[in-house]
Formats: structure tokens, C-alpha cells, sequence
């Protein structure tokens, strides 16, 4: 008895309303972790980089090493701040969703009916191919099709790879402006590249460090983008 009445039972236009509300603010909630991860990464990179600074300061005989490693760790500075305004985009995108699924709820009370939305559905495709969204997305975008909010379903994820296509390789005067933007009047404005920095003491001790410091940074961002 119980199952044939879970068969029959349809959702209310309210509770299917506060369904979405529930699995926007699930998105949300997840944009803000991987927000905040990518701010402590932002801020430890640039440690980082003062560090390499600091021991360059002490003994300069090994400047290129130390402008190898500083652009190595600018770069994925760089990558950390584009995933960030990334996100920031998809969640302000997520917040605008939510405001005309209510709308359309609310119309839907005053009316009798629901209109399906074009722009609503092209913002939850835009969204459902956020590999960071796709579980929940896909979750929410049924949800509107049910309502008839949204015609369809939408389509599969992006490629991760895809996401972050042209960005592996950043321009050397985006570096060089990302070194001069950290390091400041602590390196001379002439000496941007990798020649020219500053060098630093690379024991072989400290040299392991900071490869494991890299490799733990760029874990973390393919943990945001997988």
C-alpha cells in the first residue's frame, strides 16, 4: 500500500520549490569551500614566492635557479586566481537561477501556471558543466523539468581539460607582472626575468621542499577541477 502510494504522490508546487531552493543552496554552499581553498592556496603561493625572495637575498649565486623556481610558483598563482573568479562567476550565475526559480514559482501562484524559461535553462546548462556543480546540477535541473520550469534536460559536463584549456602555458609579462605585483621594492624593477631575479641558497634539502610545496598546491587545484 505504502508503494502504491509513493507511485501516486506528486510534490507540491511549494515543496518542489523549496527542493531547489535546498539544492541552490547546496551549490552555493560548495562554491564557497572550493572559494576558500583556492584563497589559502592564493595566500601560500605568495609565501612561497617571498621566501624564494628572502634566500635569493642571502646568496646570489644561483639566480637562475631562484627565477626558475619563482615563475614556476607565479604560475600557478595565476591558475589559482583564474579558478577563483571562475567560481566567483558561477556562483553570482547560481545566485541569478535561484532568483527567477522563485520568480517563476511565485507566477506559477498567481497565475495557475508556469512558463517555461530559456534563460534559466541556458544558465543551469552553463552550470551543470562545472565538473566542481555536475552531481547536484543534474539533481536541480530535474527538479526544474518536473516543474516545467526548464524544457529539458541538459547536457553532459565539459571536459575538465577543456575548462582550463590555454592556461597551462601563462604569458611571461602575465608573470612578470604577478612577480613585480608580490615581490615589489624587494627586487629590482629591471630584473623581471628568470635571469635577472634574485638568487637563492638551493640546498638539496630545501630544493625537495619546495617541489613538494608545488606538487601539494597543484593537487589541490586538480581536486577543485575533478
Amino acid at each position: 500500500m505504502e508503494t502504491i502510494r509513493g507511485l501516486l504522490w506528486k510534490p507540491t508546487p511549494e515543496e518542489q520549490k523549496r527542493k531547489c531552493n535546498a539544492l541552490v543552496r547546496q551549490n552555493v554552499r560548495k562554491l564557497d569551500r572550493d572559494i576558500q581553498q583556492l584563497k589559502t592556496a592564493e595566500s601560500k603561493t605568495k609565501q612561497y614566492i617571498l621566501q624564494a625572495s628572502k634566500r635569493a637575498q642571502r646568496n646570489p649565486s644561483m639566480a637562475k635557479q631562484a627565477g626558475q623556481d619563482t615563475r614556476v610558483f607565479a604560475r600557478e598563482l595565476i591558475r589559482v586566481r583564474k579558478q577563483t573568479a571562475r567560481l566567483n562567476t558561477s556562483k553570482a550565475q547560481l545566485q541569478s537561477v535561484q532568483m527567477q526559480v522563485n520568480e517563476a514559482f511565485s507566477v506559477r501562484k498567481i497565475e495557475g501556471s508556469i512558463r517555461a524559461s530559456t534563460g534559466i535553462m541556458k544558465d543551469v546548462n552553463s552550470l551543470v558543466r562545472l565538473p566542481e556543480l555536475t552531481g547536484t546540477m543534474r539533481e536541480l535541473s530535474m527538479e526544474l523539468v518536473k516543474a516545467g520550469i526548464i524544457e529539458e534536460m541538459v547536457e553532459d559536463t565539459l571536459d575538465s581539460g577543456a575548462m582550463m584549456e590555454g592556461e597551462d602555458e601563462e604569458a611571461d609579462a602575465e608573470v612578470d607582472k604577478v612577480l613585480g605585483e608580490i615581490l615589489k621594492d624587494k627586487l629590482p624593477a629591471a630584473k623581471t626575468t628568470e635571469d635577472e631575479l634574485p638568487s637563492q641558497p638551493v640546498e638539496e634539502e630545501e630544493e625537495e621542499d619546495q617541489q613538494e610545496m608545488l606538487a601539494q598546491m597543484r593537487g589541490r587545484l586538480e581536486a577543485l577541477k575533478s
